[in-house]
């Protein structure tokens, strides 16, 4: 049976949508990988089905390209915002987020960001302000959950950090039970700039909950000041936050195009 989606992206940061409120929409981890793939699939790096939801206007399943489901995901809840239009509220795994969408942007409260260690969560009790723990180069993190686990390093020089060594091995230390995004961020005088290495996806042009995370870590060190601009290798989103409150990310979202597949083709 032929499904229609959408291809969207956020600073190129790219999602598959499926629209299932209407007709249920069942995948498998192979099929999410097989979708996902960039060379015989539609390609992204994370996959949504929108299904009805009991306390929003649509629930957001969220699988990464290697075919782990997610609880939460920034830029992708705001494609699925401007895809939707208007106000829309949006449930997650990791929480109900509430949006706003305008011409090729959208704004999405990514709710109140969480630092205890067992909320990251952190296989063990230890300061999640800055983690006593190295990996080569980089140490002393920020552990915090943005509705998924973050750790945030500050460096002076994003682009000097072997993030696609570093990053796959923080991910999968015992540290994070399930596993961890990881961020190495540098103070400028525009804001941040930030590279984000996503569990289950790798190195991407742009990770909202990342940018979120990493703004949050530098306004609670005293580093920058909200609202914070964060320049991703894909483009800038803003990101507003104040202690205690939630977290505003804002930027584009932008619609690629519009096809049909058969999802039984990739089982």
């Amino acid at each position: 049976m032929r499904r229609p989606f959408t291809k969207m992206h956020g600073l190129g940061n790219d999602f598959v949508l499926f629209d299932a409120r209407a007709e249920p929409l069942p995948l498998t981890t192979q099929q999410v990988r097989s979708l996902s793939d960039r060379h015989t699939g539609i390609g992204c790096d994370q996959l949504f089905v929108l299904e009805p939801s009991d306390r929003a206007d649509v629930f957001m399943r969220i699988w990464n390209s290697d075919g782990g489901e997610v609880q939460s995901c920034g830029n992708g809840a705001r494609c699925v915002a401007a895809w939707l239009g208007g106000a829309p509220s949006i449930d997650t795994a990791g929480g109900l987020l509430h949006a706003t969408a305008t011409a090729g942007a959208a704004s999405v409260d990514m709710g109140v960001p969480r630092f205890d260690w067992d909320a990251v969560p952190l296989a063990y009790a230890m300061d999640s302000a800055r983690l006593p723990v190295a990996w080569g180069e980089l140490e002393g993190p920020m552990a915090l959950s943005i509705g998924n686990p973050h750790v945030v390093f500050f460096v002076p020089d994003t682009a000097a950090v072997p993030l696609e060594t570093l990053g796959p091995e923080i991910e999968t230390d015992a540290l994070f039970p399930e596993r961890v995004n990881v961020g190495v961020a540098q103070v400028t005088d525009a804001g941040l700039t930030l590279r984000v290495w996503e569990r289950g996806a790798g190195l991407t042009r742009a990770c909202g909950t990342g940018a979120v995370a990493a703004a949050v870590a530098g306004i609670r060190r005293g580093l920058v000041r909200s609202p914070v601009a964060v320049t991703l290798p894909g483009g800038t989103v803003e990101v507003a936050w104040a202690q205690g409150g939630g977290a505003t990310l804002s930027g584009p979202a932008t619609r690629v195009f519009d096809g049909e597949i058969d999802p039984d083709d990739f089982a």
